[in-house]
């Protein structure tokens, strides 16, 4: 029967060297943590290859866990929706659960699709499109979310304080830019005369480049009287939904459900 060959101990100042090397690569190794793998691959006589994976594996992983933490804080969801607590029996009838996870997968990233989902109040529209932004984070895009509302104050503030491009090249840049609630309130046009330019602008710059997630309780025929611009209105619609995966979603709504009161006894 072959003997396991000994495995020397690691010298006291090869140990130094080693942790103060991962110190220079900024890389976190505890030294109880260096000595429970060395401990560990000597006892089980690990290959090599096997000792370097247990040594960083542990620092890989925290790494890429702050990576995803760090794409949802700058995603700003509005609240922490995923897939996994998204009541699917509700609408059974009316909701494509295979559809709407494969479009999680974020394929439609990749290709710099845009997506659409259509229907009215209270179906589960945001929390879909959130928790498809949440998956897009872990996936490693980065991602923006917003209302339509906050979108045009944000700009509309840009504007005046002559910062608009900046603002511009700053919804550009992110791989999935999620426009929620649009057409959920009616545009004030004394208050946002500009509102079909500056959205617009902010998509026309992502067209062919990156993608946009637009979510409405609107058909599209009333975008232009929504925007209260119909030649902008029809542009806006032409860059957003040419090409564009169509999501509409029908049934009861959530909020209603559980608005309901408690039966008498």
């Amino acid at each position: 029967m072959a003997r396991r060959a000994t495995r020397a101990k690691t010298p006291p100042d090869l140990r130094e060297r080693i942790l103060s090397d991962f110190t220079a690569l900024k890389v976190p190794l505890p030294p109880e943590s260096f000595d429970a793998a060395v401990a560990r691959a000597e006892r089980e006589g690990l290959s090599h290859l096997e000792f370097l994976h247990l040594l960083i594996a542990e620092q890989a992983a925290a790494k890429r866990e702050r990576a995803i933490a760090h794409r949802v804080r700058e995603a700003r969801f509005r609240e922490g929706k995923t897939l996994a607590t998204f009541d699917w029996q509700f609408n059974a009838k009316m909701i494509e659960r295979a559809r709407v996870e494969e479009l999680a997968a974020g394929e439609f990233i990749r290709r710099k699709d845009n997506l659409v989902i259509v229907g009215q109040s209270g179906v589960g529209k945001s929390h879909i499109v959130q928790a498809i932004g949440h998956q897009a984070c872990a996936l490693g895009w980065r991602v923006r979310y917003t209302t339509s509302a906050a979108l045009l104050q944000d700009l509309r503030a840009s504007l005046a304080d002559q910062t608009l491009p900046k603002q511009v090249r700053y919804y550009a840049r992110f791989d999935l830019l999620i426009i929620d609630e649009f057409g959920f309130d009616k545009i004030e046009r004394a208050e946002a005369p500009q509102a079909a330019s500056l959205l617009y602008k902010v998509v026309d710059a992502r067209t062919e480049q990156r993608s946009t997630a637009l979510v409405t309780n609107i058909d599209f025929e009333a975008w232009g009287d929504y925007l209260g611009d119909p030649p902008l209105a029809m542009a806006l619609l032409d860059r957003i939904v040419d090409g564009a995966i169509i999501l509409k979603i029908a049934g009861k709504s959530y909020r209603a459900h559980r608005a309901k009161p408690g039966k008498s006894s």
